[in-house]
């Protein structure tokens, strides 16, 4: 298992654990974006085997996207004993972290699994004197979360909101 930074130090209180995605992930890493976007689809009168496929085709798009316009980012399968449950995907700049995307399997979430990642990217954020950003859409209920830990709207971009925090702000 590839520690990193944001979940690398004292053992965790927990049983989670992560890797970077690999080649054998990735029919794990598709099936969570199918969860993640069927709400989006249901309205869609096209047979599931079509959802389906158009769902496949668009997880394999964006991580063709993310390996190409993130390169050394962190794509991370986070596992709970030897369970697939999410994944987190981190972008290291210069003086930011970006999280690219955090999604948990539907019956992993609302347990604070999301709120502990986080604030344990925050936490590097503060030790390295980093801002967070991150890109969600507007009506998606992680919003609640995110303006919970103190990230605030740094502009519309068409049906997602970019939020930041900054470490600065926090402390004050």
């Amino acid at each position: 298992m590839t520690s990193v930074r944001a979940f690398a130090g004292a053992p965790r209180d927990d049983a989670l654990r992560f890797h970077r995605v690999a080649e054998a992930d990735l029919v794990f890493v598709y099936a969570l974006y199918a969860q993640v976007r069927a709400a989006e689809l249901a309205p869609v009168p096209w047979p599931q085997d079509a959802k389906d496929t158009f769902l496949a085709e668009q997880a394999a798009l964006q991580h063709r996207h993310y390996l190409a316009s993130y390169p050394g980012a962190d794509l991370l399968v986070i596992e709970d004993g030897a369970d697939p449950i999410g994944r987190v995907y981190l972008y290291r700049a210069p003086a930011e972290i970006r999280i690219m995307d955090i999604a948990l399997m539907p019956d992993r979430r609302n347990r604070g699994i999301g709120t502990r990642l986080l604030n344990e990217i925050l936490d590097e954020a503060r030790a390295t004197g980093s801002t967070v950003t991150l890109h969600v859409e507007s009506d998606n209920p992680a919003q609640r979360l995110y303006r919970r830990l103190g990230f605030q709207l740094i502009e519309h971009r068409g049906v997602y909101d970019f939020l930041g925090w900054d470490p600065v702000d926090a402390s004050s």
